[in-house]
């Protein structure tokens, strides 16, 4: 389960509240927030500080991210807007709220597995991938990438259609 890390201070909520609306630029129907990219923010004297941290270290949507986050702030008043990456800890789809595995599966990308399901020891079991569309477990993959490094391209062998795995972190 994914607990809120927006702030209760007032003032650093607004700008939460404002990264949080920015749009994936790889699925533009997830928010940074519902992805669990958006990890910190806070008011400085002068600005607005947030951390980001994407999805994996070479994520190429992360440059868009901060640009996007920074644009946003600028047009809402911060004058001086600082957003860091972090790579630690290491995101991971647990992270990513229930509202945006939803909206994923709504979109036709069929959501990750909680992590702690597959377990932590060393023997890992294949969980059935679920057809977005028919809801299926009869699906296979296809490829181990799809149309961006954090999915996998699947079949579904029920209704016969392709789509995307976001892949489990």
């Amino acid at each position: 389960m994914v607990t809120s890390l927006r702030p209760n201070d007032t003032a650093a909520a607004r700008v939460w509240d404002i990264a949080a609306q920015v749009p994936d630029p790889e699925v533009p129907v997830l928010t940074i927030e519902d992805l669990g990219v958006l990890r910190a923010v806070a008011v400085t004297e002068d600005g607005a500080r947030v951390v980001l941290t994407p999805t994996y270290s070479g994520c190429p949507a992360i440059d868009q991210m901060r640009d996007d986050v920074t644009s946003r702030l600028h047009e809402a008043g911060y004058e001086r807007v600082d957003v860091t990456t972090t790579l630690s800890p290491a995101w991971t789809t647990d992270w990513m709220s229930a509202a945006g595995k939803q909206k994923l599966a709504e979109y036709g990308i069929a959501p990750p597995h909680v992590r702690s399901a597959l377990g932590d020891g060393p023997v890992r079991l294949q969980l059935s991938i679920k057809c977005p569309r028919c809801h299926s477990t009869r699906t296979r993959e296809v490829a181990r990438f799809g149309s961006t490094a954090c999915k996998a391209h699947y079949e579904c062998l029920a209704c016969l259609e392709p789509f995307d795995y976001f892949k489990t972190h």
